[in-house]
C-alpha cells in the first residue's frame, strides 16, 4: 500500500499536501546522518510520508529502517514544520507541500544498509563539513533549527 502513489494516479502531478516524518540521526561525534538520495541526486534526511493508518512515531520507524538499516528505541518530537519553504518538486514533475514533523532518534542500534533503493551513500557529516548538495527541504529545517541541530544530545 503506498497512498501517495495511489493519490498521483488520480491526480498527475499537481501540488499535495503530503504529511510524514524526517529524522534526525546523531552520532556520538554530534554529526548528523544524511543520505545520498538516488531520485534527486543530493543530500537529505531520512524520511518520507505517512501511509493510511499510520501514526508519525510509526512513519519515523519505518522510514528509518527503510532508508538506513537502522532502529531506534524511540523519538522525541522536535517540531512541526510547513511553509511554502517546504515546497518541493521532484525530478518526474511530482509537486509537494511537506508537513514534516521532525523526530531525534533516541538510542539508535543496528549497521548502516541502503536497503530500498532511495539511497546513493549514507554518512555523517559534522556541522563545518557538511555537503554543498543539501536537499531544499533538509536545509530548510537546518536553518530554522540553527545551532539546536548542532546541540542536540545524541546519548539518550
Amino acid at each position: 500500500m503506498n497512498y501517495i502513489s495511489d493519490l498521483r494516479k488520480l491526480i498527475g502531478s499537481r501540488p499535495i499536501i503530503s504529511v510524514g516524518a524526517t529524522i534526525l540521526v546523531i552520532n556520538d561525534k554530534n554529526e548528523i546522518l544524511l543520505q545520498h538520495r538516488s531520485d534527486t541526486l543530493d543530500w537529505g534526511l531520512p524520511g518520507g510520508s505517512m501511509e493510511l493508518g499510520e501514526t508519525l512515531e510509526e512513519v519515523a520507524s519505518r522510514e528509518l529502517k527503510e532508508e538506513t538499516g537502522l532502529k531506534a528505541n524511540g523519538f522525541e518530537l522536535i517540531g512541526i514544520f510547513s511553509g511554502p519553504e517546504y515546497f518541493f518538486r521532484y525530478p518526474n514533475g511530482d509537486e509537494t507541500y511537506s508537513v514534516i514533523s521532525l523526530y531525534r532518534a533516541i538510542k539508535v542500534s543496528g549497521k548502516l544498509e541502503m536497503n530500498d533503493g532511495e539511497s546513493i551513500n549514507l554518512e555523517y557529516f559534522g556541522k563545518n563539513n557538511l555537503p554543498e548538495n543539501l536537499e531544499k527541504r533538509a536545509k530548510a529545517l537546518m536553518n530554522a533549527l540553527g545551532k539546536v541541530t548542532w546541540e542536540l544530545d545524541s546519548s539518550f
